[in-house]
C-alpha cells in the first residue's frame, strides 16, 4: 500500500500550488479563500489546509480578516517599497555576475517571445506572467538555489502588488521591449550596463505602483 506524503511536505506542496497561482494573477489580491472548497479542490483535509494558510500567512501572501476567514493580502506601500529594495539588490547583482551562455538567458528569451505573443493578443495577465517568469530567469543566473526560493516568494507579492492597478496594459507594455534590450545588453556582455538599466526600470515600475496608491489614498 504506497504511504500517503508527510503533513508538513504536503502542505509545503499545498502551499507552493497556491504560491504559483498568485503569481500567475489566479488568485486577486482580497479574495477570500473558502476552506471548505479549497480543501476539496485540492483533496487535502482542513487541517493541513489550515497549515498552509499559516505558511503563506507568514510570508505576507495571505492574512485572516474578521467576519470574513483568510483573504489574499493586498500589499501597502511599505510593503512594495521593500520588495523593490529587494528586487534591486537581487536582480542587478545577479546580471553583474551572470557569465555568458548561462541556460537561464534562453528562459528569459523564451518569456520575451511569450510577452510578445500574449500581447499582441491583449492578454495583458498572461503578459505579466511572462514578465515575472523573464525576472525569476533573472535570479536563476545567480546559481543560487536560496535566492530563487526566496525570490518565487516575492514574485507572489509582487504580483498581489500589481493588483493595485486598474489597466494592466498601461502597466506590462512598456517593459516587454525593455526586456528584449536588457537581454540583447547581457548577451553582448556588457553586463554592468544591464544591471543600471534594470535598477531603472525597477525604480519606474516601482514609481508607477506608488503612484497609483498615493492617488487611492487621496479620493479616500
Amino acid at each position: 500500500m504506497k504511504k500517503s506524503a508527510p503533513a508538513p511536505v504536503l502542505s509545503e506542496k499545498t502551499a507552493e500550488i497556491i504560491r504559483q497561482k498568485i503569481i500567475a494573477g489566479e488568485l486577486a489580491p482580497g479574495a477570500r479563500l473558502s476552506e471548505a472548497a479549497l480543501s476539496e479542490r485540492l483533496a487535502i483535509s482542513r487541517n493541513t489546509l489550515r497549515e498552509v494558510f499559516r505558511l503563506l500567512t507568514q510570508e505576507g501572501l495571505l492574512h485572516y480578516e474578521p467576519n470574513r476567514g483568510v483573504c489574499v493580502a493586498v500589499p501597502d506601500m511599505a510593503a512594495i517599497i521593500d520588495i523593490y529594495r529587494i528586487r534591486r539588490l537581487i536582480e542587478c547583482d545577479a546580471l553583474r555576475q551572470a557569465w555568458p551562455l548561462h541556460p537561464a538567458v534562453e528562459r528569459m528569451a523564451q518569456q520575451i517571445t511569450l510577452a510578445r505573443e500574449h500581447g499582441s493578443q491583449g492578454d495583458w495577465v498572461a503578459v505579466g506572467t511572462a514578465n515575472m517568469l523573464f525576472h525569476t530567469a533573472i535570479v536563476e543566473l545567480s546559481d543560487s538555489p536560496r535566492l530563487v526560493r526566496l525570490y518565487r516568494h516575492i514574485s507572489a507579492e509582487l504580483r498581489l502588488a500589481f493588483g493595485h492597478l486598474d489597466d494592466l496594459e498601461m502597466l506590462h507594455a512598456p517593459y516587454i521591449e525593455k526586456n528584449a534590450a536588457l537581454l540583447a545588453l547581457l548577451n553582448s556582455g556588457k553586463n554592468e550596463e544591464a544591471a543600471q538599466m534594470l535598477a531603472g526600470y525597477l525604480d519606474q515600475s516601482e514609481r508607477t505602483l506608488l503612484a497609483v496608491l498615493q492617488r487611492r489614498a487621496a479620493l479616500a
